[in-house]
């Protein structure tokens, strides 16, 4: 449940409170009885690194579509559509 941060503008005392989203908001000082004001406040966590766009966890079609677009996968000709890549295996010599 998410924290909200009022405060009153008859005493000036701000406080928190954890409500649901559904819950409507405060209007009464506990205090004084005075009007509550809700406050917009920054949040407690920040999203960095990888995992939070659309190309962090792709689904496998498009991982084939982004392996297909990397530098060294198999090439289609245009007009013909075989593949120019060559089939040897790079790792065999051969004699």
């Amino acid at each position: 449940m998410p924290i909200y941060e009022y405060k009153c503008l008859e005493c000036e005392e701000e406080f928190e409170v954890i409500q649901k989203m559904s819950d409507d908001p405060l209007k009464e000082c506990a205090s004084c009885g005075g009007e509550l004001k809700k406050l917009i406040t920054n949040t407690s966590f920040v999203l960095k690194g990888e995992g939070w766009y659309v190309t962090d966890y792709p689904s496998s079609d498009r991982k084939k579509a982004l392996d297909a677009k990397k530098p060294g996968a198999a090439v289609k000709d245009k007009k013909k559509g075989k593949d120019t890549k060559s089939k040897k295996n790079p790792l065999k010599l051969d004699k």
